[in-house]
């Protein structure tokens, strides 16, 4: 082979290797420019699904020009392996960047609210409702969910911490409150060590009923001690809690917005008009201040009566004679405003 011949074939060879440099290069920026995307996209991405099967999806979409270059590029860098989930694309983000949110697994997280004050039959009825949770449990009562929560209450009734939980799309009803179940937990132990001397109640159950009992009578933060402390108060000298919530919750489904005096009269668990001490459970979902409230009550307070003023805060009194000049005032609209002095 002669120069000549020898020299066309290095000049060949060295124009093919610039044209495969060129090509590899526009390959290469063409994963790093945007995706056709004007807006946020979520893309799902299923349990066992392949980057080609989502890949393609997404060219056929028109988000992604060619799925062939994104799962070549990843097949040399070692990223195939993309995780289940739902990932949330957003405008200027590159195909490579797409890939590497694919391999995190840092899923869309979705808030689920059990709000405090809710019944355990509220929260479930919102959990269900959710297209985010996947519904094993629906149909099981409370009774049955405990046992599959494998929970160390004697019932699910204020067991579930009230708060926001953050949830990736498909997470089960059972991982939710199971969380929700291990939070509140893990907030009775921290508090209830710190609990005041001499209260009525010996265990953390009760005092978690009496908790759920201080959230239902007032959305009022500040004054729950105060709340507490009547309660605190009437149980230690005899007396019955007297408690609408405990009522309203002993009625059940037939309860519509009115208390009468054939349910004030009515013996339920729940009716503490009728029974002494606590009811037998928890009547709502207790907040952190609920919980702080009734192990730690405004003891230095002679007050045994409250009464709403109708704004979110309550009048407290020490007596049943002023108690009863606070109802006339302040539920019937009668006579003056009760007077310490």
């Amino acid at each position: 082979m002669n120069r000549r011949l020898l020299y066309s074939f290095a000049t060949a060879f060295g124009a093919l290797a610039m044209l495969f440099s060129i090509a590899v290069w526009f390959w290469f920026q063409s994963l790093h420019q945007p995706l056709s995307l004007e807006q946020d996209h979520v893309v799902q991405v299923e349990r066992g699904s392949s980057l080609s099967r989502i890949a393609s999806r997404l060219e056929a979409e028109g988000t992604l020009d060619s799925a062939r270059s994104l799962v070549l590029w990843a097949r040399l860098n070692n990223e195939e392996s993309i995780r289940a989930g739902e990932y949330r694309l957003t405008p200027g983000m590159s195909a490579v960047e797409m890939l590497a949110l694919l391999n995190s697994g840092r899923s869309i997280q979705h808030p689920i609210t059990l709000v405090e004050g809710w019944t355990v039959a509220q929260a479930l009825d919102a959990l269900w409702a959710s297209d985010v949770i996947e519904n094993t449990l629906e149909g099981l009562d409370p009774q049955e969910i405990l046992q599959r929560l494998e929970s160390p209450w004697p019932a699910l009734e204020g067991t579930l911490f009230p708060d926001t939980y953050f949830v990736t799309r498909g997470t089960s009803d059972l991982v939710l409150l199971r969380r929700a179940s291990e939070r509140m937990q893990s907030v009775l132990d921290g508090t209830w060590p710190t609990r005041a001397v001499g209260l009525p109640y010996a265990t953390p159950w009760e005092a978690l009923v009496m908790a759920s009992i201080v959230e239902r009578e007032s959305g009022h933060a500040p004054e729950r001690p105060s709340v507490a402390g009547v309660f605190v108060r009437r149980l230690q000298e005899g007396m019955r809690l007297q408690s609408d919530p405990t009522v309203i919750y002993g009625i059940g489904d037939a309860y519509d917005g009115v208390i009468r005096r054939i349910d004030l009269d009515t013996h339920t668990a729940y009716n503490t008009y009728r029974i002494s001490g606590l009811p037998p459970t928890p009547i709502a979902m207790p907040g952190r201040d609920s919980i702080e409230a009734a192990l730690q009550p405004a003891m230095d307070e002679p007050w045994l009566y409250f009464v709403s003023r109708g704004d979110g805060s309550h009048y407290f009194s020490e007596t049943l004679q002023e108690h009863n000049r606070a109802v006339r005032y302040y539920i019937r609209g009668e006579g003056e405003p009760p007077d310490r002095s």
